[in-house]
């Protein structure tokens, strides 16, 4: 409890509010090496250029760059990239982070990731890391467990992290919701908090 007398939950986005790194970058340069890595965001520059111009969704994109990675991976595989990758996202971690989700956990409030990065590498190191709850993108698996480059549901950005939140909290009154972001992919999530950090920890 707080001084509001309701349970409170705190809501971290992941890349570049409690990293310094993106872990989406840094996990396709982890799990394929650099030369893979470089001549793919090559091939993919004039997308990436049009991304940022907003001619073409975000989401549209990470499917794009999911695809040409991933595509027809098994997800046995993918997720041993992802277990191992743990380890390389504490490396990752802004310094002043630490301290804060300490001060959290020690006044018993619910944390939870709420992300636009993939689900298979954010659970390994937020399970390891005493984080029960994850909300973030979700990869399409097809019957044989082989990634199919395409996205489960919506990219976890923007309005789908309410969404998402709310899934899983839906009765909002009922509690105090701190949330933390550092993009305009987090504008609705600050928005919707009682409380709000924008680029806390830089």
């Amino acid at each position: 409890m707080n001084e509001h007398n309701k349970p409170t939950i705190v809501a971290f986005d992941f890349d570049g509010t409690i990293t310094n790194k993106d872990s989406f970058i840094e996990f396709i340069k982890f799990s394929k090496g650099k030369f893979q890595f470089y001549a793919g965001f090559l091939f993919f520059s004039p997308v990436l250029v049009a991304m940022k111009l907003r001619l073409v969704a975000n989401w549209k994109v990470k499917q794009w760059v999911i695809s040409y990675f991933f595509k027809g991976m098994t997800l046995q595989e993918f997720n041993l990239y992802c277990e191992k990758f743990s380890a390389k996202i504490d490396t990752m971690l802004q310094p002043k982070f630490a301290e804060t989700l300490e001060k959290y956990k020690q006044n018993g409030y619910e944390i939870c990731i709420v992300s636009a990065s993939i689900e298979n590498w954010l659970i390994p190191w937020a399970e390891k890391t005493g984080i029960s709850t994850v909300l973030a993108t979700k990869l399409e698996i097809n019957k044989n467990q082989i990634i199919t480059g395409r996205l489960l549901g919506k990219n976890c950005y923007g309005q789908e992290k309410v969404n998402r939140l709310l899934e899983v909290f839906p009765e909002r009154e009922t509690y105090y919701l701190i949330a933390y972001g550092d993009s305009g992919g987090d504008r609705e999530l600050l928005a919707f908090a009682d409380e709000n950090y924008f680029r806390a920890f830089e």
